[in-house]
């Protein structure tokens, strides 16, 4: 079978979008996913993202498969990509274009900025142990700045679902960490029942963090939307930041804020396509 696709990034985080509106379901399984991300013998990406038809009353589903196969509930960059990528398809090249994608973290909203910047509604960040999910406390408990012991060092985390768990932990210089050997033991560790994905944080000011992660299913990337969120969310659960900040990924700066009216988040960041193509699978 012949699949057309187009290939985006945001700020290096990349992935293979496939225009799936004639079916419900991904027209590549998880299988063929892991084959196509591969940067070898393969197309390379993090991730495939599908554009299926809406539901209730939205514009778009999105669904991702990872390029271990899994499938994460949402992705801050790659729904950045998937509206740029719904707006070339739709023929939609108004300024300030906006979509309701429905995701399995909910429905998310972006918008594309007449900079060419796409700016979302991430929603409201879920702050119990019950809804990240982890067993590191009781179910109604929120995990501030808790201890983790992982790889034979102890870690003061904090842990926050955007619609998909991440564990946040502040670090004096993030270009120390050993993420490759670091990451894995977060992403498996036995108190995230669902795994998790890992932001290590350098506060530089108030209004600025730099941030390296370890995403659950993808390993080390360049970028991460709801980490960055995340992160921001456990500055200023911690004290550490202010309400608005611009995160430094290693792929370039996403602005996000946390508002205090109605707690909801707001990324914003660019998305490009670097090119298209057809392959068979």
């Amino acid at each position: 079978m012949m699949i057309e696709f187009a290939k985006y990034h945001g700020l290096g985080n990349d992935f293979i979008l496939i225009d799936n509106r004639s079916s419900s379901q991904p027209v590549v399984t998880p299988e063929q996913a892991i084959k196509l991300c591969d940067r070898h013998f393969g197309i390379g990406a993090d991730g495939v993202i599908f554009a299926l038809p809406g539901q209730n009353g939205t514009d778009y589903t999105m669904r991702i498969f990872n390029s271990d196969g899994s499938e994460p509930e949402m992705c801050g960059n790659g729904i950045r990509c998937l509206a740029a990528f719904v707006a070339e398809i739709d023929g939609d090249n108004e300024n300030n274009s906006q979509k309701r994608i429905h995701t399995l973290a909910g429905i998310i909203t972006p918008q594309i900025m007449p900079d060419g910047q796409v700016k979302v509604d991430m929603g409201v960040p879920r702050l119990l142990a019950s809804e990240i999910p982890t067993t590191l406390g009781a179910e109604n408990e929120k995990i501030v700045d808790w201890s983790l012991e992982v790889a034979g060092q102890s870690w003061d985390v904090t842990c926050v679902s955007m619609g998909n768990p991440h564990c946040i932990t502040f670090v004096e210089d993030v270009a120390a960490i050993a993420l490759e050997k670091i990451g894995p033991q977060f992403e498996h560790h036995a108190v995230f029942p669902q795994r998790t994905n890992t932001e290590f944080i350098q506060v530089v000011n108030r209004n600025y963090l730099k941030m390296r992660v370890w995403e659950r299913g993808a390993g080390a990337t360049l970028a991460c939307g709801t980490g960055a969120c995340a992160a921001l969310v456990a500055g200023v659960l911690t004290g550490r930041c202010d309400r608005t900040a611009t995160v430094e990924l290693p792929g370039g700066c996403l602005q996000i804020e946390w508002s205090e009216v109605d707690q909801r988040l707001w990324m914003t960041g660019p998305a490009q396509r670097v090119f298209t193509g057809v392959v068979e699978i």
